[in-house]
């Protein structure tokens, strides 16, 4: 559920891992206007529905939904993963973390959160659930860089990350190691950043959480800055895998090569 949810390639990649294993089940995109969110919820809860993932721009609000929530989406304050329960009772869960991890592992095994500073571009549910996931991971000094200061400090109050402004762009790139886009600039085809990340040396990462397309303008630039580019496709794999154990009680299949299909689904697209 989210808006917009067009691009979203989670039905194709759940629907693979269901028509595999037999079951009888589906997963179907739900686009949502914002006004609608709580309405929809509360009426798919306690019925058919065996729960939901949130995307943009509906996880700090999810969240807010819950009865229940796991630690990792306390901490973040944001929630991708509602579980409805029969007696209409909603566990919130955020899986973006183990997502994240996942990508990393895939792409850039050699990468590590306490290698140097890290910074987050963004301070949305999918920043929250990046900070709070790569501080738990190990990274020592996580700085969330976003438009409106005011919006990135509430989640260094939070969570006691540094906060940064667009004004305060240079400061937060010196010396970063790991640089992780969470908005959906990519996607939507927003602002560039006011000052681009500088170069750097073999070892630095920079991650795009977006994955339609799957080498967005922004891995483009730090990829040609020096940077290890890592796509969003891995994360939509690693965050998957833990909400379709939580729906259907039984893990993905291991015979069946996700990313391939996610590769040929984006391939269609173009």
């Amino acid at each position: 559920m989210g808006h917009p949810i067009r691009h979203s390639l989670s039905p194709r990649l759940h629907g693979a891992w269901i028509d595999h294993l037999g079951l009888d089940a589906a997963y179907v995109p739900l686009r949502v206007t914002e006004g609608g969110f709580e309405r929809l919820v509360d009426g798919l809860k306690g019925g058919v529905f065996a729960g939901l993932n949130v995307t943009l721009p509906f996880k700090e609000r999810a969240l807010v939904l819950a009865d229940e929530a796991d630690e990792a989406a306390r901490r973040a304050g944001a929630a991708n993963l509602l579980v409805f329960s029969p007696d209409e009772r909603i566990m919130a869960k955020n899986t973006d973390g183990l997502g994240l991890f996942y990508a990393f592992q895939q792409q850039t095994p050699h990468w590590r959160a306490d290698q140097g500073p890290v910074v987050v571009l963004g301070a949305g549910g999918a920043a929250r659930g990046a900070v709070a996931a790569l501080m738990a991971g190990g990274a020592k000094d996580v700085r969330v860089l976003n438009r409106t200061l005011s919006r990135a400090e509430a989640i260094a109050a939070d969570l006691g990350c540094s906060a940064f402004g667009w004004d305060q762009t240079e400061r937060a790139f010196d010396g970063v190691a790991t640089l992780v886009n969470a908005t959906s600039g990519g996607l939507s085809g927003g602002d560039a950043l006011p000052t681009p990340p500088p170069a750097t040396c073999a070892g630095a990462v920079a991650m795009d959480m977006v994955y339609t397309p799957l080498k967005t303008a922004f891995l483009q630039s730090c990829e040609h800055l020096g940077y290890a580019p890592v796509d969003g496709l891995d994360m939509l794999i690693g965050q998957a895998r833990p909400s379709f154990a939580a729906f259907y009680g039984v893990s993905p299949p291991e015979a069946v090569d996700s990313r391939a299909i996610l590769l040929a689904a984006l391939a269609g697209q173009v």
